[in-house]
Protein backbone atom coordinates (compact mmCIF):
# COMPACT_ATOMS: atom_id res chain seq x y z
CA UNK A 1 0.00 0.00 0.00
CA UNK A 2 1.66 3.56 -1.21
CA UNK A 3 2.55 5.95 1.46
CA UNK A 4 0.38 9.06 1.06
CA UNK A 5 2.29 11.99 3.13
CA UNK A 6 0.42 14.71 1.23
CA UNK A 7 -1.76 15.78 -1.48
CA UNK A 8 0.17 15.75 -4.05
CA UNK A 9 1.14 12.09 -3.35
CA UNK A 10 -2.18 11.14 -3.63
CA UNK A 11 -2.58 13.24 -6.56
CA UNK A 12 0.19 11.17 -8.08
CA UNK A 13 -1.35 8.12 -6.86
CA UNK A 14 -4.74 8.45 -8.51
CA UNK A 15 -2.41 9.94 -11.78
CA UNK A 16 -0.57 6.35 -11.76
CA UNK A 17 -4.56 4.38 -12.09
CA UNK A 18 -4.36 5.72 -15.45
CA UNK A 19 -1.83 2.94 -16.01
CA UNK A 20 -4.16 0.22 -15.60
CA UNK A 21 -6.09 1.34 -18.58
CA UNK A 22 -9.69 2.21 -19.81
CA UNK A 23 -12.31 0.88 -17.20
CA UNK A 24 -15.92 1.47 -18.27
CA UNK A 25 -18.32 -0.67 -16.18
CA UNK A 26 -20.15 -0.93 -13.46
CA UNK A 27 -19.16 -4.04 -11.75
CA UNK A 28 -16.46 -2.25 -9.71
CA UNK A 29 -18.28 0.61 -8.59
CA UNK A 30 -20.83 -1.75 -7.04
CA UNK A 31 -18.75 -3.55 -5.22
CA UNK A 32 -16.82 -0.58 -3.80
CA UNK A 33 -19.81 1.22 -3.06
CA UNK A 34 -21.53 -2.19 -1.34
CA UNK A 35 -17.79 -2.57 1.21
CA UNK A 36 -18.36 1.17 1.83
CA UNK A 37 -21.59 0.97 3.35
CA UNK A 38 -23.34 2.58 0.40
CA UNK A 39 -23.30 5.84 1.47
CA UNK A 40 -25.34 7.26 -1.79
CA UNK A 41 -28.44 5.85 -0.17
CA UNK A 42 -28.28 8.59 3.04
CA UNK A 43 -29.72 11.34 0.88
CA UNK A 44 -32.12 11.74 -2.79
CA UNK A 45 -30.58 13.14 -5.42
CA UNK A 46 -31.41 13.99 -8.88
CA UNK A 47 -29.39 11.93 -11.71
CA UNK A 48 -28.45 14.12 -14.60
CA UNK A 49 -26.79 12.45 -18.03
CA UNK A 50 -26.44 13.77 -21.56
CA UNK A 51 -23.87 14.59 -24.51
CA UNK A 52 -24.31 18.41 -23.36
CA UNK A 53 -25.57 20.68 -21.38
CA UNK A 54 -25.77 18.19 -18.11
CA UNK A 55 -23.02 20.22 -16.13
CA UNK A 56 -24.94 23.72 -16.63
CA UNK A 57 -28.05 21.75 -15.32
CA UNK A 58 -26.77 20.39 -12.84
CA UNK A 59 -25.24 23.59 -11.60
CA UNK A 60 -29.31 24.97 -12.18
CA UNK A 61 -30.68 22.94 -9.62
CA UNK A 62 -27.87 22.81 -7.11
CA UNK A 63 -28.24 26.79 -7.15
CA UNK A 64 -32.60 25.87 -7.11
CA UNK A 65 -32.13 23.70 -4.19
CA UNK A 66 -29.89 25.84 -1.96
CA UNK A 67 -31.81 29.04 -2.46
CA UNK A 68 -34.94 27.31 -0.74
CA UNK A 69 -32.84 26.45 2.14
CA UNK A 70 -31.54 22.80 1.26
CA UNK A 71 -28.21 21.80 1.84
CA UNK A 72 -26.84 20.65 -1.41
CA UNK A 73 -24.78 18.25 -2.71
CA UNK A 74 -23.28 18.65 -6.64
CA UNK A 75 -20.95 16.08 -8.09
CA UNK A 76 -19.55 17.27 -11.67
CA UNK A 77 -16.88 16.08 -13.99
CA UNK A 78 -14.25 17.13 -15.54
CA UNK A 79 -13.10 19.79 -13.35
CA UNK A 80 -11.46 23.21 -15.03
CA UNK A 81 -8.92 23.67 -12.62
CA UNK A 82 -9.06 22.14 -9.14
CA UNK A 83 -9.32 18.39 -8.71
CA UNK A 84 -11.83 19.20 -6.02
CA UNK A 85 -14.20 21.08 -7.94
CA UNK A 86 -15.83 17.60 -8.91
CA UNK A 87 -17.24 17.52 -5.21
CA UNK A 88 -19.16 20.67 -3.68
CA UNK A 89 -21.36 20.79 -0.71
CA UNK A 90 -23.28 24.66 -0.88
CA UNK A 91 -20.24 25.28 -3.57
CA UNK A 92 -17.48 24.95 -1.39
CA UNK A 93 -15.00 22.56 -3.06
CA UNK A 94 -13.44 19.86 -1.51
CA UNK A 95 -9.90 21.25 -0.64
CA UNK A 96 -6.95 19.35 -1.17
CA UNK A 97 -6.30 18.10 2.65
CA UNK A 98 -9.51 16.81 2.57
CA UNK A 99 -8.70 14.76 -0.79
CA UNK A 100 -6.18 13.60 0.97
CA UNK A 101 -7.91 11.87 4.01
CA UNK A 102 -10.70 10.41 1.89
CA UNK A 103 -7.88 8.79 -0.70
CA UNK A 104 -6.12 7.38 2.48
CA UNK A 105 -9.88 5.88 3.75
CA UNK A 106 -11.13 4.14 0.35
CA UNK A 107 -7.67 3.26 -0.89
CA UNK A 108 -7.94 0.22 1.92
CA UNK A 109 -11.36 -0.87 0.94
CA UNK A 110 -9.86 -0.27 -2.76
CA UNK A 111 -7.69 -2.81 -2.48
CA UNK A 112 -10.15 -5.36 -0.34
CA UNK A 113 -11.63 -5.48 -3.21
CA UNK A 114 -8.93 -5.70 -5.23
CA UNK A 115 -7.65 -8.41 -3.48
CA UNK A 116 -10.76 -10.36 -4.30
CA UNK A 117 -10.21 -9.43 -8.23
CA UNK A 118 -7.41 -7.54 -9.82
CA UNK A 119 -10.40 -6.25 -12.40
CA UNK A 120 -12.29 -4.83 -9.55
CA UNK A 121 -9.55 -2.35 -8.53
CA UNK A 122 -11.52 0.92 -8.51
CA UNK A 123 -10.34 3.68 -11.45
CA UNK A 124 -9.97 7.28 -10.58
CA UNK A 125 -13.35 8.12 -11.58
CA UNK A 126 -14.68 5.81 -9.33
CA UNK A 127 -12.45 6.71 -6.52
CA UNK A 128 -14.31 10.51 -7.04
CA UNK A 129 -17.90 9.02 -7.51
CA UNK A 130 -17.10 6.89 -4.08
CA UNK A 131 -15.64 10.05 -2.08
CA UNK A 132 -18.45 12.39 -3.52
CA UNK A 133 -21.41 9.57 -2.29
CA UNK A 134 -19.24 9.53 1.26
CA UNK A 135 -18.84 13.13 1.52
CA UNK A 136 -22.52 14.24 0.92
CA UNK A 137 -23.56 11.42 3.47
CA UNK A 138 -21.01 12.90 6.11
CA UNK A 139 -21.61 16.52 5.44
CA UNK A 140 -25.40 15.37 5.71
CA UNK A 141 -26.81 16.68 2.47
CA UNK A 142 -30.65 17.45 1.69
CA UNK A 143 -30.26 16.41 -1.41
CA UNK A 144 -27.37 15.83 -4.52
CA UNK A 145 -26.99 16.51 -7.41
CA UNK A 146 -25.19 14.13 -9.80
CA UNK A 147 -23.21 14.45 -13.32
CA UNK A 148 -23.19 11.56 -14.92
CA UNK A 149 -19.41 10.81 -16.27
CA UNK A 150 -19.74 9.07 -19.62
CA UNK A 151 -22.42 7.90 -21.03
CA UNK A 152 -25.04 5.77 -18.07
CA UNK A 153 -25.63 2.50 -18.14
CA UNK A 154 -22.24 1.59 -17.11
CA UNK A 155 -21.58 4.92 -15.35
CA UNK A 156 -19.95 4.67 -12.04
CA UNK A 157 -22.62 7.14 -10.79
CA UNK A 158 -25.38 4.76 -12.26
CA UNK A 159 -24.98 2.70 -8.72
CA UNK A 160 -27.95 5.86 -7.55
CA UNK A 161 -31.50 5.48 -6.92
CA UNK A 162 -32.26 9.03 -7.68
CA UNK A 163 -35.62 10.85 -7.23
CA UNK A 164 -35.69 11.77 -10.99
CA UNK A 165 -33.41 11.00 -13.79
CA UNK A 166 -32.60 13.45 -16.46
CA UNK A 167 -31.37 13.22 -19.91
CA UNK A 168 -30.13 17.26 -21.59
CA UNK A 169 -29.40 15.76 -24.64
CA UNK A 170 -28.53 13.30 -27.04
CA UNK A 171 -25.51 13.69 -29.73
CA UNK A 172 -22.80 11.78 -31.80
CA UNK A 173 -20.00 11.84 -29.31
CA UNK A 174 -17.72 9.18 -27.83
CA UNK A 175 -18.77 6.81 -30.74
CA UNK A 176 -16.14 4.64 -30.22
CA UNK A 177 -17.86 3.96 -27.08
CA UNK A 178 -21.24 4.55 -26.70
CA UNK A 179 -22.41 3.96 -29.98
CA UNK A 180 -22.44 5.21 -33.71
CA UNK A 181 -26.18 6.18 -34.09
CA UNK A 182 -28.56 8.66 -32.06
CA UNK A 183 -31.19 5.22 -30.70
CA UNK A 184 -27.81 3.95 -29.47
CA UNK A 185 -26.34 6.36 -27.52
CA UNK A 186 -29.75 7.14 -26.22
CA UNK A 187 -29.78 3.52 -25.28
CA UNK A 188 -26.53 4.03 -23.41
CA UNK A 189 -27.56 7.52 -22.45
CA UNK A 190 -31.21 5.95 -21.08
CA UNK A 191 -29.68 2.75 -19.06
CA UNK A 192 -29.71 5.51 -15.71
CA UNK A 193 -33.58 5.08 -15.97
CA UNK A 194 -34.56 3.26 -13.13
CA UNK A 195 -38.17 1.33 -12.72
CA UNK A 196 -40.79 3.35 -11.94
CA UNK A 197 -38.64 7.07 -11.37
CA UNK A 198 -40.06 10.03 -13.52
CA UNK A 199 -37.27 10.76 -16.55
CA UNK A 200 -36.89 14.50 -17.47
CA UNK A 201 -35.76 15.12 -21.22
CA UNK A 202 -34.71 17.42 -22.95
CA UNK A 203 -35.23 18.69 -26.81
CA UNK A 204 -34.62 15.28 -28.68
CA UNK A 205 -34.08 13.88 -32.04
CA UNK A 206 -37.22 11.78 -32.85
CA UNK A 207 -35.13 8.64 -33.18
CA UNK A 208 -33.08 9.20 -29.88
CA UNK A 209 -36.56 10.27 -28.18
CA UNK A 210 -37.84 6.80 -29.82
CA UNK A 211 -35.39 5.06 -27.83
CA UNK A 212 -36.17 6.64 -24.36
CA UNK A 213 -39.63 6.40 -24.51
CA UNK A 214 -39.33 2.82 -25.36
CA UNK A 215 -37.12 2.64 -22.27
CA UNK A 216 -39.72 4.38 -19.96
CA UNK A 217 -42.35 2.18 -21.42
CA UNK A 218 -40.67 -0.99 -20.18
CA UNK A 219 -39.64 0.18 -17.11
CA UNK A 220 -43.42 1.64 -15.99
CA UNK A 221 -41.57 5.21 -15.54
CA UNK A 222 -43.59 8.97 -16.62
CA UNK A 223 -41.93 10.79 -19.49
CA UNK A 224 -41.87 14.20 -19.12
CA UNK A 225 -40.16 16.61 -22.20
CA UNK A 226 -39.71 20.00 -21.60
CA UNK A 227 -40.86 20.67 -25.23
CA UNK A 228 -44.58 19.31 -23.75
CA UNK A 229 -44.49 22.71 -21.08
CA UNK A 230 -42.54 25.20 -22.89
CA UNK A 231 -43.32 24.50 -26.70
CA UNK A 232 -40.25 24.64 -29.46
CA UNK A 233 -39.93 28.42 -29.42
CA UNK A 234 -36.70 29.22 -27.35
CA UNK A 235 -37.92 32.52 -26.91
CA UNK A 236 -40.71 30.89 -24.50
CA UNK A 237 -37.61 29.19 -22.43
CA UNK A 238 -36.93 30.40 -19.09
CA UNK A 239 -34.58 33.05 -18.76
CA UNK A 240 -30.94 32.61 -17.34
CA UNK A 241 -27.93 34.62 -16.58
CA UNK A 242 -25.68 31.99 -18.83
CA UNK A 243 -25.24 33.02 -22.31
CA UNK A 244 -26.69 31.07 -25.01
CA UNK A 245 -30.30 30.22 -25.93
CA UNK A 246 -29.26 26.33 -25.41
CA UNK A 247 -28.68 27.63 -21.86
CA UNK A 248 -32.55 28.26 -21.93
CA UNK A 249 -33.59 24.97 -22.70
CA UNK A 250 -31.01 23.52 -19.41
CA UNK A 251 -32.98 26.25 -17.79
CA UNK A 252 -36.22 24.79 -18.96
CA UNK A 253 -35.24 20.87 -18.14
CA UNK A 254 -33.94 22.35 -14.42
CA UNK A 255 -37.39 24.04 -14.08
CA UNK A 256 -39.08 21.30 -15.03
CA UNK A 257 -37.03 18.32 -12.48
CA UNK A 258 -38.07 21.19 -9.87
CA UNK A 259 -42.09 21.02 -10.93
CA UNK A 260 -41.79 16.91 -10.88
CA UNK A 261 -39.95 17.03 -7.50
CA UNK A 262 -41.66 20.22 -6.65
CA UNK A 263 -44.27 18.65 -4.07
CA UNK A 264 -41.68 16.01 -2.66
CA UNK A 265 -39.37 19.02 -1.29
CA UNK A 266 -42.04 21.79 -1.33
CA UNK A 267 -40.29 23.68 -4.27
CA UNK A 268 -41.50 27.67 -5.13
CA UNK A 269 -41.11 27.60 -8.26
CA UNK A 270 -41.43 31.01 -8.81
CA UNK A 271 -38.60 31.33 -6.19
CA UNK A 272 -36.34 28.57 -8.83
CA UNK A 273 -36.91 30.93 -11.70
CA UNK A 274 -35.21 33.15 -10.09
CA UNK A 275 -32.20 31.42 -9.07
CA UNK A 276 -31.62 30.37 -12.99
CA UNK A 277 -30.81 34.00 -13.27
CA UNK A 278 -28.01 33.69 -10.26
CA UNK A 279 -25.99 30.81 -11.60
CA UNK A 280 -22.65 30.05 -10.99
CA UNK A 281 -20.97 27.65 -14.03
CA UNK A 282 -17.44 28.58 -15.36
CA UNK A 283 -16.09 28.83 -18.54
CA UNK A 284 -19.80 28.66 -20.53
CA UNK A 285 -19.51 31.47 -23.15
CA UNK A 286 -18.34 33.41 -20.07
CA UNK A 287 -16.72 36.48 -21.05
CA UNK A 288 -14.14 38.80 -19.11
CA UNK A 289 -11.80 41.12 -19.44
CA UNK A 290 -7.73 40.21 -20.34
CA UNK A 291 -5.73 43.30 -19.70
CA UNK A 292 -6.96 45.61 -21.91
CA UNK A 293 -9.20 42.74 -24.62
CA UNK A 294 -12.66 41.46 -23.80
CA UNK A 295 -11.84 37.57 -23.90
CA UNK A 296 -14.22 34.36 -24.30
CA UNK A 297 -13.96 31.66 -22.39
CA UNK A 298 -15.85 28.54 -24.03
CA UNK A 299 -16.03 24.94 -23.47
CA UNK A 300 -18.07 23.74 -27.02
CA UNK A 301 -16.32 20.73 -27.79
CA UNK A 302 -18.81 18.62 -29.92
CA UNK A 303 -20.58 18.37 -33.14
CA UNK A 304 -23.85 19.55 -30.95
CA UNK A 305 -21.73 22.05 -29.13
CA UNK A 306 -20.74 23.06 -32.40
CA UNK A 307 -24.13 24.56 -33.43
CA UNK A 308 -24.49 26.77 -30.75
CA UNK A 309 -20.72 28.12 -30.71
CA UNK A 310 -21.92 28.90 -34.58
CA UNK A 311 -25.02 31.10 -32.92
CA UNK A 312 -22.79 32.70 -30.52
CA UNK A 313 -19.95 33.67 -32.13
CA UNK A 314 -22.76 35.29 -34.85
CA UNK A 315 -24.14 36.87 -32.21
CA UNK A 316 -20.55 38.11 -30.76
CA UNK A 317 -19.25 39.82 -33.97
CA UNK A 318 -22.79 41.81 -33.92
CA UNK A 319 -22.55 42.73 -30.11
CA UNK A 320 -18.68 43.93 -31.04
CA UNK A 321 -19.97 46.42 -34.01
CA UNK A 322 -18.86 43.52 -37.53
CA UNK A 323 -15.39 43.33 -35.61
CA UNK A 324 -14.24 38.92 -36.15
CA UNK A 325 -12.66 37.49 -33.18
CA UNK A 326 -9.14 35.93 -32.79
CA UNK A 327 -10.24 32.42 -31.94
CA UNK A 328 -7.58 30.31 -30.28
CA UNK A 329 -8.75 26.67 -30.23
CA UNK A 330 -7.37 22.94 -28.94
CA UNK A 331 -9.92 20.06 -29.54
CA UNK A 332 -9.39 16.12 -28.16
CA UNK A 333 -10.43 14.30 -31.13
CA UNK A 334 -10.24 14.63 -34.88
CA UNK A 335 -14.18 13.90 -34.94
CA UNK A 336 -14.40 16.51 -33.24
CA UNK A 337 -12.33 19.09 -34.72
CA UNK A 338 -14.14 17.69 -37.96
CA UNK A 339 -16.79 20.11 -36.52
CA UNK A 340 -15.54 23.01 -34.74
CA UNK A 341 -12.81 24.31 -36.98
CA UNK A 342 -15.08 25.31 -39.92
CA UNK A 343 -17.48 27.06 -37.56
CA UNK A 344 -14.48 28.75 -35.89
CA UNK A 345 -13.19 29.75 -39.42
CA UNK A 346 -16.60 31.22 -40.23
CA UNK A 347 -16.38 34.02 -37.72
CA UNK A 348 -12.54 34.51 -37.26
CA UNK A 349 -10.33 36.94 -38.02
CA UNK A 350 -7.43 34.48 -37.53
CA UNK A 351 -7.27 31.24 -36.11
CA UNK A 352 -4.31 30.14 -33.32
CA UNK A 353 -4.33 26.61 -32.52
CA UNK A 354 -2.74 25.19 -29.04
CA UNK A 355 -2.92 21.51 -27.74
CA UNK A 356 -3.70 20.89 -24.15
CA UNK A 357 -1.52 18.54 -22.21
CA UNK A 358 -3.51 15.37 -22.58
CA UNK A 359 -3.04 12.20 -24.65
CA UNK A 360 -6.54 12.54 -27.09
CA UNK A 361 -5.48 16.31 -28.24
CA UNK A 362 -5.38 16.84 -32.06
CA UNK A 363 -1.83 18.14 -33.49
CA UNK A 364 -1.71 21.07 -35.15
CA UNK A 365 -1.87 19.29 -38.55
CA UNK A 366 -4.70 18.08 -37.83
CA UNK A 367 -6.40 21.03 -36.47
CA UNK A 368 -4.71 23.00 -39.93
CA UNK A 369 -6.67 20.28 -41.95
CA UNK A 370 -9.78 21.39 -41.18
CA UNK A 371 -9.72 24.92 -41.62
CA UNK A 372 -11.52 25.35 -45.10
CA UNK A 373 -9.79 26.56 -48.14
CA UNK A 374 -10.38 29.87 -48.82
CA UNK A 375 -10.15 31.43 -44.91
CA UNK A 376 -8.89 34.59 -45.45
CA UNK A 377 -7.44 35.01 -42.06
CA UNK A 378 -3.54 34.19 -40.64
CA UNK A 379 -3.80 30.24 -39.08
CA UNK A 380 -0.75 29.66 -36.91
CA UNK A 381 -0.18 27.19 -34.09
CA UNK A 382 1.71 28.10 -30.63
CA UNK A 383 2.75 26.77 -27.01
CA UNK A 384 0.37 27.46 -24.50
CA UNK A 385 3.49 28.02 -22.05
CA UNK A 386 4.14 30.54 -24.32
CA UNK A 387 1.10 32.36 -24.50
CA UNK A 388 0.20 32.18 -20.81
CA UNK A 389 4.17 31.77 -19.32
CA UNK A 390 3.06 32.87 -15.84
CA UNK A 391 0.53 33.97 -13.32
CA UNK A 392 -1.36 37.91 -14.94
CA UNK A 393 0.80 37.13 -17.67
CA UNK A 394 -0.84 37.01 -21.40
CA UNK A 395 1.38 36.99 -24.49
CA UNK A 396 -1.28 37.05 -27.24
CA UNK A 397 -0.29 39.48 -29.81
CA UNK A 398 -3.65 40.28 -31.07
CA UNK A 399 -5.20 43.66 -31.80
CA UNK A 400 -6.88 45.05 -28.93
CA UNK A 401 -10.36 46.22 -30.45
CA UNK A 402 -10.59 42.77 -31.27
CA UNK A 403 -12.59 39.98 -29.26
CA UNK A 404 -10.56 37.09 -28.23
CA UNK A 405 -12.54 33.66 -28.02
CA UNK A 406 -10.88 30.44 -26.33
CA UNK A 407 -12.95 27.71 -27.36
CA UNK A 408 -12.50 23.66 -27.78
CA UNK A 409 -11.71 21.79 -24.57
CA UNK A 410 -12.62 21.88 -21.03
CA UNK A 411 -9.15 20.80 -20.75
CA UNK A 412 -7.88 23.75 -22.60
CA UNK A 413 -9.58 26.54 -20.60
CA UNK A 414 -7.96 24.86 -17.33
CA UNK A 415 -4.56 24.52 -18.53
CA UNK A 416 -4.64 28.60 -19.47
CA UNK A 417 -6.55 29.21 -15.97
CA UNK A 418 -4.41 27.30 -14.25
CA UNK A 419 -1.35 29.25 -15.69
CA UNK A 420 -2.76 32.45 -15.99
CA UNK A 421 -4.81 32.99 -12.24
CA UNK A 422 -2.68 30.32 -10.22
CA UNK A 423 0.21 31.74 -8.16
CA UNK A 424 2.26 28.44 -10.23
CA UNK A 425 0.26 25.84 -12.02
CA UNK A 426 -1.40 22.70 -9.72
CA UNK A 427 -0.66 20.24 -12.19
CA UNK A 428 -4.44 19.37 -11.89
CA UNK A 429 -5.67 18.74 -14.89
CA UNK A 430 -3.30 15.24 -15.41
CA UNK A 431 -6.60 14.24 -13.45
CA UNK A 432 -9.04 13.81 -15.88
CA UNK A 433 -11.12 11.16 -16.76
CA UNK A 434 -9.82 7.75 -18.18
Amino acid sequence: MPELDSYEAARDWLYSLKNRGSKYGIDRMERFAEVLGHPQRNYPCIHVAGTNGKGSTCAMLERIFRDQGFRSGLSTSPHLVRQGERIQVDRRILGEPQILEYVRELLPFAEKVAEEDPDLHPSFFEFMTAMAFLHFARESVDVAVVEVGLGGRLDATNVLLPEVSVITSIGLDHCEILGDTLAAIAREKGGIIKPGIPVVVGLLEPEAMKAIREICDERGCELVRVEDRFGRDLANYPQTNLHGSYQRINAAIALTVADVVRERFGLDLEKAKRSLLEVAWPGRWEERQLENRKIVFDVSHNSEGARWLDENLADLVVRSGGKRPDIVMGVMGTYRAASLVPVAARWAASLLFVMPEQDRACTFDELKSFVPVGFEGEVSDAKLAELFPEKGVCALDFPSDRPVVVSGSIYLIGEIWDRFYEESPLGQGALQDF
